[in-house]
This record gives structure tokens, sequence and C-alpha cells, in this order.
């Protein structure tokens, strides 16, 4: 019977299993097998104490998490949530069972008490995510994050410091270190059963519907008020590169830029909104009458009344008075639609990031080249052929049946990996539990912001 990789580091241990496992054929390390086997069956961490948490921000991504309580409430607990909008903290507070005294209107009201859980969950929008994390800090909570950290580099780096003086565990929300998908991929590249790894070329097709969606009509259109994209959407790819290479990145040259979502491309015959009576609104692929009201996809970001029939007369309000029924080519957008990052690593390994809007499909696609074989993949499956025996090997994420706790979880299933390992961090007190702490996910942030400068002034910049 084949040999699988983890009894062998079992039996030698992680580094001898690693270098003995360079000389194995390909067909040891991959048997056909999913990807999903050494994952499964999922065993949430059971903590001594339940871990209670409050949430900052109950949108899409406090609900994404939230929903890790619901699941295992022996694990985590969310007694407290901050949230403005009316409609949205009723809702959470109902689903968790949050006592009226532990809801709030702003996460500014959650520090003005003591401190009444473990830890707290940022979900709110990227410019205020520095602001909570510092107060929780401070105030004695351990912390989840979502991505980015911060807009600045600055208060990226005082983030980290202060969670170095408190003690506290900071666990930034880059998923993607978590998917099984991810992780089987970096294994096989840190096995050498592709010898030394020479190249990456990593692709992050966005879709084009979900670019308008997000970063044309959306919460993140405008970079000065949010994020610029390459930290707000694509610090997940920085973060795996910089993750699958293992090596610091030395140097970073960007490139990118608005070519297509602006006034002068307007069609003939359209208008402000595309309930104004526009002419080729049948026929835009970006028409909001499509998309949220005819497809009803994206529909998400509307606080929708729960009788599906009055659903319908709810979008459309929302399509005449917010921004999400404006045409895509009239709107105040900033953020490129379409950004290449060129990297390169410590030893000389180079890495090419794209990130497009104009694709019919999503889901990232990398190709990894080394000295004794290469890798495909397109976050179902990769392949991987072996130079030195000419075989191919394929993992399928795809062929596992019993995947309803990863499939729940988003971002093929690397949201509830991280949250339950981040309960076991909080549990043992002990960081090492994670793969994305502050101090491994601020680099990859410091990438992006040199990727920034090096897009506005044409320059090479190194790290």
């Amino acid at each position: 019977m084949p040999i699988s990789r983890r009894s062998l580091l079992k039996s030698f241990g992680v580094a001898s299993g690693a270098a003995l496992l360079a000389d194995f054929p390909l067909d040891v390390l991959a048997t056909a097998r999913p990807i999903l086997e050494e994952a499964y069956p999922f065993s949430p961490y059971q903590p001594k104490k339940t871990i209670t948490a409050i949430t900052l921000g109950a949108g899409s991504r406090g609900n994404v998490y939230g929903g890790y309580a619901l699941q295992f409430p022996n694990a985590l607990d969310i007694v407290g949530v901050a949230e403005p909008n009316p409609v949205r903290n009723e809702r959470y507070s109902k689903k968790h069972q949050i006592d009226n005294k532990n809801r709030f209107n702003t996460w500014e009201d959650v520090f003005k008490v003591p401190k009444f859980a473990d830890a707290v969950i940022i979900t709110t929008p990227d410019r205020l995510h520095y602001g909570p994390c510092m107060a929780a800090l401070k105030a004695g909570y351990d912390v989840l994050l979502e991505k980015p950290i911060s807009p600045s580099q600055k208060e990226c780096e005082d983030i980290l410091a202060l969670s170095k003086k408190t003690g506290r565990i900071v666990a930034v929300c880059h998923v993607l270190r978590y998917a099984p998908y991810f992780v089987k991929l970096r294994k096989v590249i840190q096995s050498g059963a592709i010898g030394e790894l020479v190249s990456i070329q990593h692709l992050e097709p966005i879709g084009h519907v979900h670019m308008s969606h997000s970063y044309v009509r959306g919460n993140w259109h405008n970079r000065h008020e949010t994020t610029p994209i390459i930290l707000a959407k694509s610090c997940h790819d920085l973060d795996i590169l910089r993750w699958m290479v293992d090596k610091p990145c030395t140097k970073v040259v960007a490139m990118g830029g608005i070519k297509w979502f602006k006034k002068e491309n307007a069609p003939a015959g359209s208008t402000a909104r595309c309930s104004d009576g526009c002419a080729v609104e049948g026929s835009c692929p970006y028409s909001a009458l499509k998309i949220y009201h005819r497809n009803r996809s994206w529909t998400h970001v509307f606080d929708l009344p729960e009788d599906r029939e009055k659903q319908g007369e709810a979008i459309l309000e929302y399509l005449k008075t917010t921004n999400y029924g404006r045409c895509v080519y009239r709107m105040e957008n900033n953020q490129e639609d379409h950004y290449i990052c060129n990297l390169e690593f410590e030893g000389g390994v180079t890495a090419n990031f794209s990130m497009e809007a104009f694709t019919s499909y999503e889901g990232r696609r990398t190709r990894v080249m080394g000295s004794m074989g290469d890798i495909v993949g397109d976050m179902n499956t990769f392949t991987v052929t072996d130079f030195r025996t000419g075989k191919s090997e394929e993992f399928d994420h795809s062929k596992i049946e019993d995947v309803e706790n990863y499939k729940n979880s988003g971002h093929g299933g690397g949201d509830w990996l991280l949250v339950n390992d981040w309960i076991a961090a909080i549990s043992e007190r002990n960081p090492a539990l994670l793969t994305s702490t502050i101090d491994a996910s601020i680099e990859s942030h410091i990438m992006g912001f040199k990727a920034e400068k090096s897009r506005t002034s044409g320059k090479v910049e190194r790290l």
C-alpha cells in the first residue's frame, strides 16, 4: 500500500520526513486522493471553557464567523454585538440570543463598559479596524481581525506592537491559509515533489459582476474612503504567495489602472440609473435590474423583508436610492480593474500575480514551476506532474461528499477552520496554533503597500 505523507512525517519527524520525501517518487505523495482527506472528519476544537466573543459589525463577515458559534455552541458563544444598522443588530441579536444590555450601536460603546467576554470579532469596514482593535487590546480582549489589518502601514505596526505589549492573541482573517486546497498545495511544494521551487504564476479572477458590485458600485468603490484594491481584495493572494514560497519578499514591481469603468465608455442611450429607461439595459452585463432584481444575486447587501413577495419591491427601492442602482460608467469609482504585481523572494524565486476584473469565472488559478515538476490548480483541483517519471497526479477538492462544514463556511473551508484554530489558540494561550498571526500577516500587507508605491511611482520597490 502507498505510504502517506502524514504517516512518514509522524514516523520520522517533520524535518527528517520532509528531507526524505524529496527523493520519493510522486505517486507516494499523491495517490489521486481528495485534497480534504487529511482534514476529515472535521473535528471542532473543544475548549475546557466555552470562548465568549463580541462581534463588532453584523454584516456579511460577522455572520460568517458568528455562524461557527451557531454550529458549535460549546466552543464559541457570541454574547455581544455592536452594529449601527438597526435591522442587522436586531437579526444578529435574535440569532445569537444576545442580552439587550450587550447590544450596542457603535464599537466605541462596547469599550465604555467593563470587559464581559474573552474576545472580539472585528468585522467593521476596512477603515474602522484600527480603532476597535487597539481598544480591544487595551481592554484585555483577544481579537479575530478581518483583513486588511488597516489601510495604513503605521497603524498595522501599531497593532503589532500593542499585541506584543499586552500579550493578547490577534488572528488576521487570511482565511486562504486554512483552506484545505491551499494547505495541501503548500505541503506538496514544501515536500520537494516538484524539486526546487523556481516560480509561481497566480491569477485572481474577480469576475466582471463581482467587480461591478463591490468595487464600482459597492462599499469599496472609493480607495480613499476604504482601502486600495490590492489590499481590500488581494492581500489574501499576496499572503498566500508569501506563505507558499516560505521566504521573505525582497522586490516588488506593480502596474494597473482603470481601463473600462469610466464615463467615456458609457454606451449611447445609457442613463444615470439602470431604472431610468436606459436604452441598453437589456443587453448590458452590468444592468442593476438584471443582477439584483431579475436574477436576485448579490442581494446580501440589502436588508430585505422576510416575506419574499415584498422583497422585489424593496430591491427596486434600493436601486432607486443607492449606488447599487447607478450606471457603472457614471460612478465615482477609483479602484483599478486590472492589476499586475511581480515579486521576487529571497533566493531568487519569482512570482507573478494578476488581479483581473473582466472574467466570466471566479476562483484563484495557480501555476507552480519547480526544477523537477510543475503544478496547475484552480481551487477545486490541482495536478502535479513529475518531470522525472512523467506521471501526473490529481488532488480533487470536489470529491468529498460530506463537506457541509466546509461548504457552509466559505473560502474553500478556510473561514471556519480559521475560527477553529483561533479558539484553540485562545484556550491554550498559544498563538503558534495559528498560521495567520499578526506577525505573519504584517509582511504580506507591507508587500501590498510597496506594490501601491511601485504602481504610482513606476519604480522597483525593495522590502
